[in-house]
């Protein structure tokens, strides 16, 4: 059996699985990501672990659910020792780099206390989540947190782009007619198009520095994490995409009445929040979407820019590639704004993957309904590479099986994830404490459960109400499923990898060799 190469990762910012056009958008087109469904699987029922930016690709990155990494939220950091892509993929041989976003949040503190110098290249690699930093890019640069060295800054500078700021005042602002910037903060703007020119915009400057990495590398084997800024707020698209949509594309708003009228009250203080508001309002919608769509329609054309490098180096033989997202975005469906909740349009995500192998040609094009999860996508990548997956750490399950077309006997059967939204304002509207502000969820075929720590549970009918509608976490007629789900959960607690340096195998060996060993306990 051929075995792959190197490992293309790419994963866009905040995009919902159900804004490709192979997953029946009815107005957006994504040629270029279907092609790669065309070349791959494409797994219907996917899952993000986490639906916030940093503790989703926390998970992506480590394998590991974030209730064993501990990075539940933006900016909390990882623990220091925890083993990332990069820990993986290096031993085999692969310079492993990052070109755009993870979110990592750097832990000196751990670094030092484990003697590690966090300005050592070692500690460079665990600062930056085990990545060569590359083109290290969160993309979010307001003026009172600006990198002064940005590079992306310096980039746009070279090109004329005069500003102390130029991804706002460039990037991701419009231009008004008497010429002044127009902050892209404030989605009014979001139809008009950015004042930046689309070949110097982020999702083509991210893509330049791909395929500059991919060059630099020559022979030598590699793991490229290409991580997509967009389709993430500011909603500013660049000219031609700002307005290939109109608001007659717009799907109409998976939202009701009734999920008004008695909310859980965690959903209830989540509708509260300014985006929510605004979301909520059909004006701001139809101003927002057709610029998300834009920005889709942009990161597909890029996509298959950077595919087409990669055929003209002779290199798609030789890699496998994987395409997600990090988590979706509500635009107003369910009354909300954002994401972090564990509706379908936040927690749901699209993945695609690409085996170059002859043992995948039987699956290619076809589409898969596993439940998929973010952890599953390291343990992947070690199979495609023939390397042993470490069962004592890894949390998720390698979906090459599916790719080469074997049985899935045994697979899980239901998804999970987890939110914890203790730095954000419902916590306070709920007048709960940072440890009570958790949630967690379960989603079987049939059914979602979700337990707040703070609150009621919800539970929705998926067969009965796929939109979500009808919360019947506290309705007394579902008590006997609720009981069963939240077991599912409990479960689900109880078999996290919580001894991740000691394999199962090596615990075999030991298992009742005591005396053996000379400890002889027990003797008359």
């Amino acid at each position: 059996m051929r075995r792959t190469r190197n490992v293309l990762f790419v994963m866009s910012d905040q995009f919902r699985y159900d804004y490709l056009s192979c997953m029946g958008h009815p107005a957006l087109t994504t040629p270029h990501i279907d092609a790669l469904a065309a070349r791959g699987v494409l797994f219907t029922h996917a899952f993000c672990n986490a639906p916030v930016c940093g503790p989703s690709r926390m998970s992506f990155y480590t394998g590991r659910y974030a209730f064993s990494h501990g990075a539940t939220y933006n900016n909390f950091p990882l623990r220091a020792d925890e083993s990332t892509l990069g820990d993986y993929m290096r031993p085999l041989g692969l310079r492993t780099a990052v070109v755009g976003k993870t979110h990592m949040q750097a832990n000196p503190a751990g670094m030092r206390r484990l003697g590690i110098d966090p300005a050592s290249p070692r500690g460079i690699l665990i600062g930056e989540c085990g990545f060569e930093p590359f083109e290290r890019d969160d993309g979010l640069h307001p003026d009172e947190a600006l990198d002064p060295d940005l590079r992306y800054n310096r980039y746009l500078r070279g090109l004329g782009y005069d500003s102390p700021n130029p991804w706002h005042d460039f990037a991701n602002s419009a231009e008004g007619g008497d010429g002044s910037v127009l902050s892209g903060w404030q989605m009014r703007h979001a139809s008009r198009p950015a004042r930046v020119a689309e070949e110097h915009s982020e999702t083509a400057y991210m893509t330049d520095r791909a395929m500059a990495f991919i060059e630099g590398a020559g022979d030598e084997p590699w793991c490229l994490h290409l991580s997509y800024i967009k389709p993430h707020w500011p909603y500013v698209a660049p000219a031609p995409y700002h307005d290939m949509f109109g608001p007659d594309a717009v799907m109409d708003p998976v939202r009701d009445e009734r999920e008004r009228a008695d909310p859980n009250p965690v959903v209830a203080a989540f509708m509260d929040h300014s985006e929510s508001v605004a979301f909520s309002r059909d004006e701001v919608r139809a101003t927002v979407i057709p610029a998300y769509m834009g920005l889709v329609k942009q990161l597909d054309d890029h996509v298959g820019r950077l595919v087409a490098f990669l055929s003209d180096r002779g290199l798609l033989d030789d890699t496998t590639i994987a395409f997600t997202s990090d988590h979706g975005d509500y635009l107003g469906d369910h009354w909300l704004g954002e994401k972090e909740l564990f509706h379908e349009q936040s927690v749901r995500i699209p993945l695609i993957v690409v085996d170059p192998g002859s043992h995948a040609d039987a699956t290619r094009g076809t589409r898969s309904n596993l439940p998929a999860e973010s952890v599953d996508l390291i343990p992947t990548f070690l199979e495609a590479l023939g390397a042993e997956i470490p069962d004592e750490r890894l949390e998720g399950r390698s979906l090459m099986p599916a790719i080469r077309g074997e049985s899935a006997e045994g697979w899980r059967d239901a998804v999970f994830a987890e939110c914890d939204f203790s730095v954000r304002p419902a916590r306070l509207a709920l007048g709960a404490s940072p440890p009570e502000s958790r949630g967690f969820m379960v989603r079987t075929d049939g059914w979602k459960y979700v337990e707040w720590l703070c609150a009621p549970p919800q539970l929705f009918d998926l067969d009965a109400d796929p939109d979500e509608y009808r919360d019947l976490g506290r309705d007394p007629g579902y008590g006997k499923i609720r009981e069963e789900m939240r077991g599912r959960l409990l479960d689900w607690t109880l078999h996290r990898r919580l001894r991740p340096e000691l394999s199962d195998a090596a615990v075999a060996r030991r298992t009742g060799k005591a005396q053996e060993r000379g400890f002889r306990f027990g003797e008359w």
